[in-house]
């Protein structure tokens, strides 16, 4: 086993609990690390034996897009959408996080994080 993570995914997108986020959108950041049995791709230095990163990214750009009320929900389908996807992928975890979130106060960024094994339900 190992992992596999890309840290710091920056996008543009419109998510938040009022309408106004959702209107005129925020900045937010995503980190996400997948466990992933790579023993095959690390003895054969084939890609289709391990968890393309590349792909993963797509699946992050694709939900990030999806406009959402909460943090958690985008978290969930991310994780949903990766166990879909990678087959040899074990347990996922995601932080999103978005900067400067109407709390009434200076706040660099509010960060969500939420960790599951395949094998779990939420």
């Amino acid at each position: 086993m190992g992992f596999i993570s890309l840290e710091g995914i920056e996008f543009f997108a419109y998510h938040g609990y009022y309408d106004e986020e959702r209107r005129i959108g925020n900045k937010y950041s995503v980190d996400i690390t997948v466990e992933v049995n790579f023993r095959d791709a690390a003895e054969h230095d084939k890609l289709a034996e391990t968890l393309d990163y590349e792909d993963l990214y797509k699946i992050i750009r694709d939900e990030i897009n999806i406009p959402s009320k909460l943090l958690e929900h985008i978290c969930k389908r991310i994780i949903d959408s990766v166990f879909t996807r990678f087959a040899k992928s074990t347990s996922v975890e995601v932080s999103i996080s978005k900067f400067n979130p109407p709390i009434g106060g200076v706040c660099q960024r509010a960060r969500v994080t939420m960790k599951r094994n395949r094998d779990e339900t939420i």
